[in-house]
């Protein structure tokens, strides 16, 4: 199923509560004084962009040519350099290798199968210079159960508003997002458009499995920006692995 077409566009305006600052100053922290940084799975953008204005040289890859349409419009108006591709997780081709990778806002969760999150690890090792760093968050399966569950959300904002029906299969450890975005015209009436996106939950122990395998080392696993040592309870992991060869 294909993801963020019909939301891209008001994707940066459904998500406006999320502290990218914050957010960017956490990955600087981890990521040190590499040069170079992957943004994968970027979106519009908008990690791109902040990390770059920490003085990173960015590439930015989404499999979404519409939310990487919005990130280089933003890019010309923001006279950024960050070099925008569009490429799938499980199959990254560089040009060459680079620092330091990042993936954020649970973008991993969309690999739907182990071979997939290994194939997207391996790929990222492939490319990540010795030494580098990659850093990525996931929703947990708490969130999967108690947070999205078969629960309903409405995000709005003027002229849009998305209805947001969530299906958590617990045996198969997937949840549906059935998006239904509804959109004003100029004469007071509203679109509708709907769009629907699948994640899957892994646990600590597999993510990390599979982290190693691909040849990672784990540094830590923390639940906050604040470095809390992650626990079984909380809705939001954030891995720090390395390329120690």
């Amino acid at each position: 199923m294909k993801a963020y077409t019909s939301v891209a566009e008001y994707y940066d305006r459904l998500n406006d509560g999320v502290d990218y600052e914050k957010w960017a100053d956490f990955l600087a922290l981890e990521l040190g004084e590499v040069r170079s940084v992957l943004d994968l799975a970027c979106g519009t953008g908008n990690m791109t962009f902040a990390l770059e204005a920490r003085g990173y040289d960015m590439i930015g890859c989404d499999l979404s040519c519409d939310m990487l349409a919005k990130a280089r419009e933003k890019a010309e108006a923001l006279s950024s350099r960050a070099l925008f591709l569009q490429q799938d997780m499980t199959a990254l081709d560089l040009y060459g290798t680079v620092g330091g990778v990042v993936s954020c806002l649970d973008s991993i969760n969309y690999l739907l199968s182990c071979d997939a999150l290994y194939m997207c690890f391996s790929g990222v090792y492939k490319f990540l210079e010795k030494g580098g760093v990659f850093i990525f968050d996931c929703n947990t399966p708490c969130k999967f159960a108690t947070v999205y569950g078969k629960n309903d959300y409405i995000l709005e904002d003027d002229g849009v508003l998305l209805a947001w029906h969530n299906e958590y299969n617990e045996k198969k450890r997937t949840c549906d997002f059935i998006l239904d975005l509804f959109t004003e015209n100029g004469d007071g009436s509203y679109t509708r458009s709907t769009e629907y996106q699948r994640e899957r939950c892994y646990s600590m122990r597999t993510l990390k499995k599979v982290a190693q395998n691909a040849g990672f080392t784990v540094k830590k696993v923390v639940s906050d920006f604040e470095g809390t040592p992650a626990k079984e309870t909380d809705e939001r992991w954030y891995f720090i692995l390395k390329k120690e060869k």
